[in-house]
């Protein structure tokens, strides 16, 4: 029940000393400050570092063949093999829970030689053989036309999809792209499609200078014929790669008369381990800035906690006074609790608001200066501001609660006697 003369004694008793008053909430204001900007600092940190993983789906691992290191079946070590097309079916009907298996090649590199050329015009550029489901395993911004199709890989059409970096090195600005051609280590494309990387914060300037082109038009146009330079393999969303790599491994050396026990001959990178691993860490981090954020507040109750203390022995005679003129002891409680909890928790809101402040400045010069390298996007779920609300709450009360304890214990006889 709301008592405006309650009300008016805590504002006061906090009122008396201002500078003390202001000192014992500056612990609390300190306390949950720290823990808001280290959990947000840490949800940076992380969104900086999985953004280097990019768009590509995290459920997935990439593939390639090396020489083996053992003899096998006759076969020397040392042996250097490649996957087939015909691998890619027999993953995908051997093993169950595969989302995607996709056959990759590849040609030139980022800052090799000059590989494409329109006009006068050249540039060196990756070129990539991929099937259609490539884009839902990287997804891209198509900004115009399409990207590759299945009619593409059936009739091996040569067709490709540029990337802006590759427009901006080829084209001049404004002009038309679509059902032009580039000349891509001197045989003819035509480009229907143009994109952009989705999301990505990793290098965008290479992933930009990229040309994707139908896979069986890659192997018919560079010799490559039915070899797979390497794959990407996605597993279905509710089981892990990683899971289920080994057989993968397994099957292939089976194919490829690997030795089982040779692990050399199959590189990889399983990205989905990567990517738990990175959670894993900023997991461990999200719980030492709950750990030194609580323990910078317990500071502060602990503060306000001695604060009280102090109160209720200033006040001895009031609450002599009161209990003789037949005060309940849980009125005398309640009000130092109150009191406690009042202090408590609005320093401990002007600590989330000026930690959200602080926060919202990160974000807005971050959003002026660019991204910074492995930091992005600094930000605290609701979810941690309700907790910290509730650690106010119970704190205040735990403040409060020896003090109030303290008062009532008091008889109003010697309470009356104290000068």
């Amino acid at each position: 029940m709301f008592s405006r003369d309650r009300w008016d004694e805590i504002l006061e008793a906090l009122n008396a000393n201002k500078f003390r008053t202001f000192l014992t909430a500056f612990g609390v204001f300190w306390g949950i400050t720290i823990l808001v900007l280290l959990l947000a600092l840490t949800n940076g940190l992380k969104n900086g570092v999985t953004a280097d993983f990019g768009d590509f789906a995290t459920n997935s691992m990439f593939m390639w063949t090396r020489g083996t290191s053992k003899p096998y079946k006759g076969l020397p070590k040392g042996r250097n093999f490649n996957y087939k097309i015909n691998d890619i079916a027999a993953i995908k009907s051997e093993i169950p829970n595969l989302k995607y298996v996709s056959p990759r090649n590849q040609l030139g590199g980022y800052n090799g030689a000059n590989n494409v050329t329109r006009g006068t015009k050249t540039g060196a550029f990756e070129i990539y053989g991929d099937y259609p489901e490539f884009i839902n395993q990287q997804p891209l911004d198509i900004l115009q036309g399409r990207f590759i199709s299945y009619s593409d890989i059936d009739a091996k059409r040569k067709i490709c999809v540029i990337g802006t970096g590759v427009e901006k090195g080829l084209y001049d600005k404004g002009e038309a792209v679509l059902g032009t051609y580039v000349k891509i280590n001197g045989v003819n494309f035509l480009v229907v499609g143009t994109f952009k990387m989705s999301n990505s914060q990793g290098d965008d300037e290479q992933d930009a200078s990229t040309i994707y082109i139908p896979f069986t038009t890659f192997g018919q146009a560079f010799n490559r014929g039915e070899d797979v330079g390497w794959m990407a393999i996605t597993a279905v969303d509710d089981v892990s790669i990683t899971s289920l790599k080994q057989q993968v491994f397994d099957l292939m050396k089976f194919r490829h008369k690997v030795d089982p026990t040779d692990d050399r001959a199959i590189g990889h990178f399983d990205l989905s381990e990567q990517f738990g691993r990175v959670n894993g860490l900023f997991s461990i981090l999200s719980l030492v800035g709950y750990f030194v954020g609580a323990l910078v507040l317990m500071s502060g109750i602990i503060g306000i906690s001695n604060i009280m203390l102090i109160v209720v022995k200033e006040r001895t005679k009031e609450i002599g006074v009161r209990r003789a003129l037949g005060a309940s002891p849980w009125n005398i409680k309640s009000q130092i609790l109150q009191e406690s909890l009042i202090l408590t928790i609005l320093s401990g809101m002007v600590g989330i608001s000026f930690s959200a402040f602080v926060v919202w400045v990160m974000n807005a010069i971050l959003d002026n200066v660019g991204p910074v390298q492995n930091f992005a996007n600094p930000s605290v779920d609701i979810s941690v501001i309700v907790i910290a609300l509730i650690i106010l709450v119970v704190s205040g009360l735990l403040a409060g609660l020896i003090p109030a304890n303290s008062a009532t214990k008091m008889k109003p006889v010697d309470a009356l006697r104290i000068e």
